[in-house]
């Protein structure tokens, strides 16, 4: 692949990932150094040449949240600013998407937009997204933007396994189109949990439409977080006569006690991919990791056509 014209760049969110990416695309990782002052304060120094060039710029805005979307705004200021031709921002995982409208409340923000006007008034040209929370959130964009999804990994994954029967289980409403796409690549019928959120990560499923007495289940969402939206579809789910359950999310934010929870659960398996990082160990026996590289590399190949 020829990459004169371009030169990626990377913040300190997911190095793990961007390494599988540059390894795969045979460059090397355009130079940067990242350091805070004693008060905290992100220094960024661009250490070769940018100009006339396209920078592809990867950064997940996960824990630390703040400082990583600090770090990347920063970075994208200090390339806008060297004279670069265009700024790709590559954002595995697109923090504050879940704060996308104001539900009950009059005074709360709309966190998703502003992020969305922050990363533009620092200087992207270019957004590029895996598996927005909702689709809305690229009107809040005035750049181009590309939502990728994620649903061909899991089911490339799902066809390796030996499912009894099968159906897909959306665990809210606001999951239902995702996971119809992945029950008509499958073949396989739908099921939907009907619920309502208690308060902010604590939700209590209602009711179940669809019959999966007797199947395997694969509930499918975008982000699990302390894991309790999972864990009332599992509840529910095997209280309707379901066999094994796996479940596939792309963004693990795996919050507090969440690992721990879900290996205590009667979830067979959580399969998250590697837009936030993931520590695994020996006592996470119930979550395995897919990689998200080869979609991030696919548009970075387009984009250079």
């Amino acid at each position: 692949m020829n990459f004169k014209k371009n030169i990626l760049f990377s913040g300190n969110s997911n190095i793990k990932l961007v390494n599988k990416i540059i390894k795969k695309l045979k460059i090397k990782l355009g130079k940067i150094n990242v350091s805070k002052f004693l008060d905290g304060e992100i220094m960024i120094k661009i250490k070769e040449s940018v100009r006339n060039k396209n920078v592809f710029i990867i950064q997940s805005i996960c824990n630390p949240i703040n400082d990583n979307l600090i770090e990347m705004i920063i970075m994208v200021d200090a390339i806008k600013r060297a004279y670069s031709k265009n700024i790709i921002g590559i954002i595995p995982y697109y923090g504050y998407s879940r704060q996308d409208r104001k539900i009950g409340y009059s005074r709360i923000p709309i966190s998703a937009k502003l992020i969305a006007s922050i990363l533009e008034i620092s200087g992207l040209n270019h957004v590029v997204i895996l598996d927005l929370h909702s689709e809305q959130i690229q009107g809040f964009f005035n750049i181009p933007i590309e939502n990728i999804y994620t649903y061909n990994i899991f089911y490339k994954n799902i066809k390796k396994k030996k499912l009894y029967n099968p159906i897909i289980v959306s665990p809210d409403v606001g999951s239902i189109k995702r996971s119809r796409k992945l029950s008509k690549k499958i073949n396989c019928d739908l099921a939907i949990i009907d619920k309502y959120r208690i308060k902010n990560n604590l939700s209590n499923a209602l009711n179940l439409i669809g019959n999966v007495i007797n199947r395997d289940c694969i509930i499918t969402d975008d982000i699990i977080d302390t894991g309790g939206t999972i864990i009332n579809t599992v509840n529910m789910l095997k209280k309707n006569g379901a066999l094994r359950i796996i479940c596939y999310c792309t963004h693990g934010v795996l919050s507090n006690n969440a690992i721990e929870k879900i290996n205590n659960s009667k979830l067979d398996e959580l399969i998250i991919t590697d837009t936030i990082p993931f520590k695994n160990n020996f006592k996470n026996k119930k979550i395995k990791q897919l990689s998200c590289y080869n979609l991030i590399i696919n548009f970075i190949k387009k984009y250079n056509k």
